[in-house]
């Protein structure tokens, strides 16, 4: 028989290896990063969440690519799946600077870390960081060069993005900036289109229709560029309307090779979706000393250089 006494000090060893076999088993599990974008209806957005998942692959990491539709309930039930499921990091791209706060807080309060891509909240603690366009600057040298085009002045209608997007205003305040300084350019219109191109050609019909005398027309991205300009094209009027956009999407860099848009602002997607995996890795490896706020410099894209950022075919 074995004896009372053998069996209390035999319990420990048992309950020591069991430990040891959940340990090991959760280390042989792979860790997993949640990519969370605001809408995959867009190709840039797919551009910049095949690019984050790609390289957390590369990393190690199992990636998902989640789709909150532009809908920040959607992006809600996102993240509370994201929690539940044990993932490592989450990359994020979110539909509301403010909405989105909550989802981030909630994430951070359950030991998930977040790291904002393109788009920004309303929280400097929140997110570990966030990775972002120089949106402002960029608009800055949009400006200039439309008022070198347009001579100074003329009739112009701004497209806006989503209204609750801190990336549709720094864009417009910095196009504001400088085209403001110039009382003959005058906006006629400004309508948001929340970035979607044929939002944006619906509503460019609406202005051609109320405003028959348009020389320019500003969209916050090149997606609302390209559906602006199919309205104007629809109109006949692709010869006296100039279009501008922001992104450096392929479609708009063709545009203006082609002739059909003026200018861009070309945005790094793959920089900064590639570079926000690689310090969600970083930070899952025990670093702690991030930024609030990563700013990523952009470049205005014209017929001048047009050919350095040509897409190959």
């Amino acid at each position: 028989m074995i004896s009372v006494k053998k069996i209390i000090l035999f319990v420990p060893v048992i309950l020591l290896i069991f430990a040891g076999c959940i340990r090991n088993k959760m280390e042989d599990e792979p860790k997993k990063m949640a990519v969370v974008i605001s809408t995959l209806n867009n190709p840039w957005f797919v551009v910049l969440a095949e690019s984050a998942a790609e390289k957390a692959r590369e990393l190690g990491y199992e990636a998902t690519i989640f789709d909150s539709q532009n809908n920040s309930a959607k992006e809600a039930e996102h993240f509370d799946n994201v929690i539940a499921m044990g993932y490592s990091a989450i990359l994020f791209n979110p539909t509301d600077a403010d909405g989105s706060v909550l989802n981030v807080k909630r994430a951070k309060d359950a030991g998930v870390p977040t790291f904002c891509m393109d788009r920004e909240i309303n929280s400097k603690d929140a997110a570990v960081t966030q990775l972002l366009s120089d949106n402002f600057s960029g608009c800055v040298k949009l400006g200039q060069y439309f008022v070198r085009q347009m001579n100074k002045k003329g009739n112009y209608v701004e497209i806006l993005g989503l209204v609750g997007d801190n990336n549709t205003w720094n864009r417009s305040n910095g196009f504001h900036s400088v085209v403001d300084e110039f009382p003959e350019l005058k906006m006629v219109a400004q309508q948001s289109a929340d970035f979607d191109r044929n939002k944006a050609m619906d509503v460019m019909e609406t202005i051609l229709q109320a405003n028959p005398v348009i020389d320019a027309v500003f969209c916050g991205n090149d997606a609302m560029a390209m559906g602006a300009y199919q309205a104007i094209l629809a109109a006949g009027k692709k010869d006296k309307v100039k279009v501008f956009g922001f992104d450096g999407a392929n479609d708009a860099i063709r545009g203006i090779a082609d002739g059909k848009i003026a200018a861009t602002v070309m945005q790094f997607p793959v920089m900064m979706a590639q570079t926000s995996a690689e310090l969600a890795d970083r930070y899952i490896k025990g670093k702690r000393d991030f930024s609030s706020k990563t700013p990523v410099e952009v470049i205005l894209v014209t017929p001048e250089n047009v050919d350095l950022f040509m897409p190959e075919k």
